[in-house]
């Protein structure tokens, strides 16, 4: 029998939920697959990775920003405190909600997928909090949903037994991934050129860069430290309050 240690009721805009808090093993050992990667986030594509694939940006909120607007309009349009305005508010949310379980959902496939078909998952250890100060570009970050997306990989990470590792994002698209040399570029320019003959997509360059600084904190040991050279809970898991290696916490979605 599992021992429930807390059962809590939260409510959502389509009804109430009772999750119930179990203590469990989660952990499932997969066999090596020989393979590393390094992710490169971005609004264009929502992530490229060392080999050269983009996964696209589904931008779940900006599909249904017009659905979202025709519900706004709506909720202005009643009478405050009348029950049409209260049904108005209910279907805004429950809108709202939909979108925030599409990009949840869509963050989970990407990253049980990328966690079990790779060893080592190295990605930019970005403080989204900052970056969505920059008000022309907040609402496409927030719709990206790339914290979640990095929530997923380091609860993956510890479920799977797989490394993740939160490298610093300094000048990853700067640095030619083949020499090392830094060719400057603006955020328009999509082409890294170098003189020494590398010519990649940017976000391809990058994401070889992401890789390349993880492996040389961590080689292909799994030592517990990041590549800001720290001993921390980044690798295995740094989204989580602290490293549990039985794995009791939640899982980010909850």
């Amino acid at each position: 029998q599992k021992l429930i240690k807390r059962v809590r009721i939260v409510q959502r805009a389509d009804g109430y939920y009772v999750q119930f808090c179990v203590k469990i093993d989660n952990h499932e050992q997969l066999e090596a697959s020989g393979f590393t990667v390094g992710l490169d986030v971005g609004l264009k594509e929502f992530y490229t990775d060392s080999d050269g694939y983009s996964e696209s940006n589904p931008r779940f909120y900006r599909k249904g920003e017009k659905r979202l607007k025709f519900y706004q309009r709506r909720f202005y349009r009643k009478k405050k405190g009348s029950a049409n305005r209260n049904k108005a508010i209910n279907r805004l949310g429950r809108q709202h909600l939909k979108i925030s379980r599409q990009r949840g959902e869509h963050a989970k496939r990407l990253a049980r997928c990328v966690i079990r078909s790779n060893d080592l998952v190295a990605y930019e250890d970005l403080k989204v909090k900052n970056l969505v100060k920059n008000h022309c570009l907040a609402k496409s970050i927030n719709d990206a949903g790339w914290y979640q997306f990095r929530e997923w990989l380091e609860y993956f990470g510890q479920k799977f037994g797989r490394i993740t590792v939160a490298v610093n994002p300094a000048y990853t698209s700067q640095n030619c991934s083949n020499c090392g040399e830094v060719v400057k570029k603006s955020l328009s320019t999509r082409t890294h050129v170098c003189q020494c003959g590398c010519r990649l997509d940017r976000d391809h360059n990058a994401a070889k860069n992401i890789l390349t600084r993880a492996l040389g904190t961590v080689g292909h040991t799994g030592t517990l430290i990041n590549a800001w050279g720290e001993d921390t809970s980044t690798v295995l898991g740094s989204g989580l309050e602290q490293q549990v290696t039985s794995l009791n916490q939640e899982s980010p979605g909850f």
